[in-house]
């Protein structure tokens, strides 16, 4: 599946594919115990914020013979310490059948180019003690959980030189 697997960024075509992932993430979280609220974002709202002249996130989708099949949602942040900016990570969501095939990691990949790219420190997130196979992945990628609150654990991966073999 990695050969026929690519990565894309989202453009304003794809506003109504962007809002069915984030249904699909909010159900997926859900289900874990992750989440219980109602999400409040809406088709009106991703064009706005994500499609302006100032983007306040990014889209990346991986994609197969089949449509899209997962997507990153991410940001940057910048340090004034650091004097450098590091990647928020929102959201990573590969639809269920095809999880464990390659897109997962395609989507991580390609975030840690943008983050070498942009000369970033790290690229951050949270994801649920309860999502255990979300965390056996993002250990297999060599993420660390450099804090954890309750259920929240905190995830850090600092950007190297991926190997194109």
């Amino acid at each position: 599946m990695k050969q026929e697997t690519q990565v894309r960024s989202a453009n304003p075509d794809d506003v109504s594919l962007i809002y069915s992932f984030i249904k699909k993430k909010s159900e997926f979280d859900r289900s874990v115990g992750a989440y219980s609220g109602t999400i409040q974002v809406t088709e009106a709202k991703i064009q706005q914020t994500l499609f302006c002249s100032n983007p306040f996130a990014y889209v990346l989708f991986a994609e197969s013979s089949q449509g899209a099949i997962g997507l990153a949602l991410y940001g940057f942040r910048y340090s004034s310490f650091a004097g450098q900016p590091s990647i928020w990570l929102d959201d990573l969501y590969v639809d269920e059948t095809m999880r464990s095939k390659g897109a997962g990691a395609l989507l991580m990949n390609q975030l840690q180019h943008i983050a070498l790219e942009n000369n970033c420190t790290h690229l951050a997130w949270t994801a649920d003690a309860r999502n255990t196979r979300g965390l056996k992945f993002y250990r297999r990628l060599g993420a660390e959980i450099i804090d954890q609150k309750g259920d929240r654990c905190f995830f850090q991966w600092t950007p190297q030189v991926i190997n194109h073999e």
